[in-house]
């Protein structure tokens, strides 16, 4: 499948070439860049099931014809029975701890919701279809099946699925779910009650419970999915949207505004590269400080993005004093964008947050379980600290642009923690004159640590110009440079709106590719 993609009508573009078969099947039947981007997220459960699925969570932003753009924000709490001394010094990655309740199904329907014309079942039909009769495992699945440092046949859920006599089974070989099957199609005919409440959600809890998890019925229940305004911000003649937290979208507006502050050349290639990746590290200890469930912030975004602040953090970065860089980009998400001349368009991301997850497979509805939790800290009186009922902080974060003639791009990415930052790269290539394939594929960098308490470092894709590379290698971090098109710097997905139809680019990154009509 092309990874660019040109049309007057609609256009999608997904991490999985099934997935975007899919959405594309959907325009063609009728539906619209809500119906596509449905139908498509749910066969991503199915395709990326390591990365997203109905154990999951979901973010998207809805453009709507009227103008109006909506932010969907539907992840789950932490379990009421959750003990924060339970998880020992240190918040665990995997296992019954960092589990909350899945968000993506209420994000489903909320998206739904807003503008769908297709019929919600349509939405499962070829995510039922490939679970059933098999799909081939994917080079990224395959891949996160076979991490030397990752353990997944040892659960009995996945082991069934994924894993034959021990053995993660190779990229091209077909995979079978047919209790995830089963679970799709009683959420298609019985709606998400069939999970919050419902005799699906009973059956997951009780298999979560024999694996140690707290999580009840009761919490699935209590569960609601959030319709807002976006958070936005204008950058030069543009207008982002983002989700507000506790979605870490704000880093991208803190990095935008910090950037046209400092009035430097932009370019991520280009001989400033060093400055915006302290541009890049200021705007995420922000993010650190202050992110989580937005009913126990004290700090509000606007007051990040205010003028104050601002200035002070742009005279930090003119003095260049070092900030720590943010965590690890390690988040094992999917980004996908649809658009149509209709005046719809959406920016869908969701996820397990790591590979698999918690690593914990329900056997009975083959539901993943996420391990979102592990966002939480342990400091006490953090606004991210874990607590029972609490939202944690989150990484996903879907972008919607607009210009002086109404919507101009739609973009996402996956990269865990830096999604702000690759968005970023991703937006100033375009604004700079790549289309959108060229915008996605371009060589990029990230500044990461692996843990919170472990070094920085720069990691750096070959292709990334020799000025831009020298200026990021002046900074007091270690440089780690990588093969082009590296998993590590995330998959992203764009679509630029023209006057006269949708140009659309896939990340060569991921398995995916881009469709126009």
């Amino acid at each position: 499948m092309e990874r660019s993609a040109s049309g007057p009508t609609w256009a999608i573009a997904t991490p999985h070439e099934e997935a975007t078969r899919a959405g594309a099947a959907a325009f063609e039947g009728g539906g619209n860049a809500v119906d596509a981007a449905l139908r498509a997220a749910t066969v991503l459960a199915v395709v990326y099931p390591h990365m997203c699925g109905v154990g999951g969570d979901l973010f998207a932003l809805v453009q709507r014809p009227d103008g109006e753009t909506l932010a969907v924000s539907s992840s789950g709490r932490a379990p009421a029975a959750a003990d924060a001394a339970g998880a020992g010094h240190a918040m665990p990655i995997r296992g019954p701890v960092p589990i909350t309740v899945p968000g993506a199904v209420a994000g489903w329907r909320a998206v739904h919701g807003t503008g769908a014309v297709l019929p919600w079942d349509r939405a499962f039909s070829r995510a039922i279809e490939l679970a059933i009769d098999g799909v081939p495992i994917a080079r990224s699945l395959a891949a996160t099946l076979a991490a030397p440092d990752e353990s997944f046949g040892g659960d009995p859920g996945l082991s069934a699925i994924f894993f034959a006599d021990g053995i993660p089974s190779p990229a091209g070989a077909t995979v079978y779910q047919p209790a995830l099957g089963a679970t799709l199609a009683g959420i298609a005919e019985g709606g998400p009650e069939a999970l919050y409440g419902g005799d699906i959600g009973r059956a997951y809890v009780r298999g979560l419970s024999g694996a140690g998890s707290p999580i009840t019925i009761e919490d699935l229940s209590a569960h609601r999915a959030l319709v807002l305004p976006p958070l936005a911000a204008a950058f030069r003649d543009l207008h982002v949207s983002v989700v507000p937290p506790n979605s870490q979208g704000f880093v991208l507006l803190e990095i935008l505004a910090l950037l046209e502050r400092l009035r430097i050349d932009a370019d991520p290639h280009g001989p400033a590269a060093g400055t915006i990746a302290r541009v890049f590290a200021s705007s995420a200890r922000d993010r650190d400080r202050h992110l989580g469930d937005p009913e126990h912030m004290t700090v509000h975004p606007s007051t990040l993005l205010d003028d104050g602040h601002l200035a002070s953090l742009a005279d930090e970065i003119r003095l260049e004093r070092a900030a720590t860089p943010p965590p690890r980009p390690s988040g094992d998400t999917i980004a996908l964008v649809t658009a149509d001349a209709e005046g719809f368009a959406v920016s869908l991301i969701q996820s397990l947050f790591w590979g698999f997850g918690s690593g914990i497979c329900e056997p009975t509805t083959g539901i993943v379980a996420q391990n979102r939790g592990a966002c939480f800290t342990l400091e006490p009186g953090h606004p991210n600290a874990f607590a029972p009922g609490k939202l944690p902080a989150h990484t996903l974060m879907p972008v919607v642009v607009h210009d002086e003639r109404g919507l101009a791009a739609v973009a996402g990415s996956m990269g865990g923690y830096a999604q702000p930052q690759i968005n970023a790269q991703t937006l100033l290539h375009l604004m700079g004159g790549a289309s959108p394939a060229e915008a996605v594929a371009a060589p990029r960098w990230i500044l990461e640590r692996s843990e919170p308490s472990s070094p920085a470092r720069i990691v750096i894709e070959a292709g990334v110009r020799e000025e831009a590379r020298r200026s990021l290698e002046s900074l007091p971090y270690p440089a780690t440079v990588v093969p082009d098109l590296s998993d590590e710097l995330g998959h992203a997905q764009l679509i630029r709106v023209r006057s006269d139809g949708f140009d659309a680019g896939s990340d060569p990154r991921s398995d995916g590719g881009s469709l126009a009509g």
